[in-house]
């Protein structure tokens, strides 16, 4: 890292410019962003810092920018570490540099500019530019070697710079002793130097003008720049005054406050007679002030004509809003102040466009910037500032302002009826957030009864919470029901996001029920959906890759499950879905442990556990432990997993869906322990219930451990008869894992149950074919895990293993990242772990050994 820190006015950006020039000339990719107030949010600081990236590669960040206008929230730390992955693939490293960084005073910025100076590439170079130190961790990085700091002796002119400066480029021939007091007044401050030689262009005492030269840099700037300013021609100066509200200025925007037809040739005339203009492209269309210059000349204006400077921002909010920037239009308006035009033009659509490019935050500084007697006036506003809260998990704060405007919403008149939609389907959200099911679902409906069908984002949204909710509670044919009535009215609507969620929402209601076929038939028309939108690579997509991921499993297809969950995985991180990425980390967990892989099985349900946790989540957090225990118990640690189920036991009660797998997990503990009478009561309450609600998934899972359990215990017939009830029901769907998962106890009962179908005496009938292909997994398993990669005193995953047969066949990091959808810093990550298993420093002595070993 470098940092250049130095007060205003001292060349930082100029140098910066000049720098950054000689090294794209020298072959070296900048990226390079200016700041200002308004990146203080990290949708758009990250926003903009991806499109910096894409000027020095084309398709960059792609997933990340499309996790940025997703409607949901996105979760800034998986797009940081999606951005660092990214630039470690550039080949030959980059520079980046971030212009103005004292415009940044928000935390979560910081934060980001944090991971990039922890985890970015050595070769990647990140150059901070400020008028102060930034809170970052400077000393660390100087203890480590890692920093450069450029501060304002190293900027300040000395005085062999000074005369070159006075003479070459504002053409002045001062004497020797003139150019030292000039130097040594100023201290070297570059703009102090520049106003100076502004002002001594047109006088004939410059000796006494140098002499007279005295004060603090302020001071200075005042003098100096009203020097400047009354030196130039009327309509020069009048532009000056007029222009400078602009934080950015272009040729037809200063027409428009000026009211005169050359602002172009008076911005190029101001750059080349260096009056602290800057230009911000390399087709001279943008320009800035110096910051010092302007907030002089704002200042002047204020004092000279105060009611003009408000008219000027309308002028330019008005030029704004017919270009299309309505976030600049908004601030105008607000800096003009008129609160009227600011409240219309966020509730014209502003907050809409915002949230669909995740710019939460940048809404809620809007509606925090008007006046609640603005707002009141316009109960839609207060409405959309209330969802802003819900949505970045302030459902106290936003359920209070629903109560303050409660008796707005019931004078509206004809309008009533919506905005009591609209209210309820926040309070709907906020009630999720906070595991009051029976109360968003309440609230729910409500929204959905009220809500006109004009409204379809918002019906979307509502029919979305009402269908996750129901199947929290474990109603699944309610949920079933609401859920495909929310993707319908999501896709007339034209609402992407809602629509997904719904599907994929859909499809494991459906797959929770036992039809995995229907499950499999709704992700693949969600997967059509999004290739017609051409939104492949939305994070809500990720939900669509977990889901086939999860059938792909159940169907014993463990690459191809392996390959869509860590897709889907992937996506999901850009937005931190919690739903989703619970979801994913479980499966993608039971994979790896199918796998042999234990180390990767641990790693993802700690991954699912803390993402759940953070969240505060209260089904993902039961989802996550129980899995969790369960794991324990497969890995044979018993006493570990009777340690998580108790402590778990004592939480808050759960909702129905994961409160019915902790307690099957509970039966196998009594199971492992011996307890078969426990076990097979507790097994007992379960199936009644399971039966009742169309839970078919769990009722296949609750008879075969009956089975087990009775087979265990020693009534052999009474479990070959409880085996048969699950094989009945789990034929058609092609049900594999469940079983399989089960390992070596299943086939001594799969067996008997073979015997008890050949004397033709089962009951209820199951398909021939069945338990044998069953039998036939379980052998190809019991081979699998006696291959010599066991001899490793690691041995490798799946993944691992796909990987070492695509390098040994000669495939480069990009093209392997390809064939298996992942990321290259994935295929990097499982290489790193390729060489330590095997114990090999290079790809060659990697593919040797695993020829050794008898892996390839």
């Amino acid at each position: 890292m470098t940092l250049v820190s130095a007060p205003a006015g001292f060349g930082k950006t100029t140098l910066l410019v000049k720098w950054a020039k000689d090294r794209v000339d020298n072959g070296r990719p900048v990226a390079w962003l200016s700041l200002d107030e308004g990146d203080n949010d990290p949708v758009r600081f990250l926003s903009y810092l991806l499109a910096s990236m894409r000027t020095v590669e084309e398709g960059f960040g792609e997933g990340a920018l499309a996790a940025l206008r997703s409607p949901e929230p996105p979760r800034i730390e998986a797009l940081t570490a999606a951005l660092v992955n990214e630039v470690a693939e550039l080949p030959g490293g980059l520079d980046l540099v971030l212009d103005d960084y004292h415009a940044i005073d928000f935390d979560g910025v910081h934060g980001i500019v944090n991971v990039l100076l922890e985890r970015l590439p050595e070769e990647t170079h990140l150059v901070v530019s400020g008028r102060v130190d930034p809170p970052l961790p400077l000393a660390r990085l100087r203890a480590r070697g890692q920093m450069v700091r450029l501060g304002a002796p190293d900027l300040a002119f000395t005085e062999e710079e000074t005369r070159a400066f006075l003479k070459g480029v504002m053409e002045l021939d001062l004497s020797g002793d003139e150019v030292a007091t000039l130097e040594r007044r100023t201290e070297g401050w570059i703009a102090g130097l520049q106003l100076a030689a502004l002002s001594m262009r047109d006088r004939e005492d410059i000796s006494g003008f140098v002499e007279s030269f005295s004060g603090s840099h302020r001071d200075v700037l005042d003098f100096l720049a009203g020097e400047v300013l009354e030196r130039r021609p009327e309509h020069v100066r009048r532009f000056l005054l007029e222009t400078s509200v602009l934080d950015a200025l272009t040729g037809p925007l200063c027409d428009a406050l000026t009211g005169q037809m050359a602002g172009q040739e008076t911005l190029e005339m101001l750059e080349r007679e260096n009056l602290f203009v800057v230009a911000l492209d390399d087709e001279r269309v943008w320009y800035r002030y110096h910051h010092l210059f302007r907030d002089f000349l704002h200042g002047r204006l204020r004092y000279e004509n105060p009611e003009l400077a408000g008219d000027l921002h309308l002028r330019a909010s008005g030029w704004y809003e017919e270009n299309g920037h309505l976030d600049e239009a908004i601030g105008h308006a607000l800096s003009a102040p008129d609160y009227e035009r600011a409240a219309r033009l966020i509730g014209g659509g502003a907050t809409q466009e915002a949230w669909s490019r995740g710019e939460v935050p940048t809404v809620l500084r809007w509606l925090g910037a008007l006046p609640a007697e603005a707002k009141r006036r316009r109960p839609r506003l207060l409405l959309q500032h209330a969802m802003a809260l819900a949505l970045t998990g302030r459902p106290d704060d936003a359920e209070s302002l629903l109560d303050e405007i409660a008796q707005e919403i019931e004078a509206a008149g004809e309008g009533r009826r919506f905005l009591s939609g609209f209210a309820s389907a926040v309070r709907s959200w906020c009630s999720r957030l906070r595991g009051d099911a029976p109360r968003a679902v309440d609230l729910a409906r409500k929204a959905l009864s009220l809500l006109p069908e004009g409204a379809g984002g918002l019906r979307a949204f509502a029919a979305v919470v009402l269908g996750d909710t129901l199947w929290t509670t474990g109603d699944l044919a309610a949920a079933d029901e609401a859920l495909a009535e929310a993707a319908r009215v999501g896709r007339s609507a034209g609402h992407v996001y809602s629509t997904l969620s719904a599907m994929t929402l859909h499809a494991r209601v459906q797959a929770e029920r036992g039809r995995l076929r229907d499950a499999a038939e709704t992700l693949g028309m969600a997967q059509r959906f999004v290739e017609e939108q051409r939104v492949e690579r939305l994070p809500a997509a990720g939900a669509i890759h977990i889901g086939m991921g999860a059938l792909l499993y159940e169907h014993d297809d463990l690459d191809g499950a392996e390959r869509a969950l860590e897709t889907g995985v992937g996506l999901a991180e850009l937005t931190g879905n919690v739903t989703d990425l619970t979801w994913g980390y479980v499966n993608l967990s039971r994979a790896r442990c199918a796998r042999g892989d234990d180390e990767g099985a641990i790693e993802m349900a700690l991954k699912a556990e803390r993402v759940a946790r953070e969240y505060g989540a209260d089904l993902e957090i039961a989802i996550a432990a129980a899995w969790m225990t369960r794991l324990h118990l497969f890995r044979g640690d018993l006493a570990e997993a009777a340690a998580r189920e108790r402590t778990h036991a004592t939480d808050p009660d759960p909702a129905a869906s994961a409160r019915v797998l902790d307690r099957i997990t509970s039966a196998r503990i009594l199971h492992t322990q011996g307890r078969y009478r426990e076990a097979l009561r507790l097994l007992e309450e379960l199936r009644e219930p399971a039966e009742a609600n169309g839970r078919t998934r769990d009722l296949v899972e609750i008879l075969t451990l009956q089975a087990l359990v009775r087979w265990a215990s020693g009534y052999k017939e009474l479990a070959v008869n409880a085996l048969a009830e699950a094989l009945a029901l789990a034929a058609s769907e092609d049900y594999v894992r469940t079983f399989i998962d089960e390992g070596k106890p299943i086939a001594g009962l799969l067996s008997a149950l073979l015997e008890v179908q050949q004397r033709g005496r089962l009951d209820p009938p199951v398909p021939a074919y069945y338990p044998r292909k069953l039998l036939t997994v379980l052998e190809r398993d019991d081979a699998d895990a006696r291959l010599p990669v066991q001899s490793l005193p690691e041995p490798l995953s799946g993944r691992e293993l796909e990987v070492l047969q695509l390098v040994a066949a000669g495939k480069s990091n990009r093209r392997i990242a390809s064939e298996l959808f992942v990321s290259v810093g994935t295929v990097k990550t499982h290489l790193n772990n390729l060489y330590r298993k095997l114990d090999a420093r290079s790809r060659t002595q990697a593919v040797a050994r695993a020829r050794e070993l008898g892996l390839l």
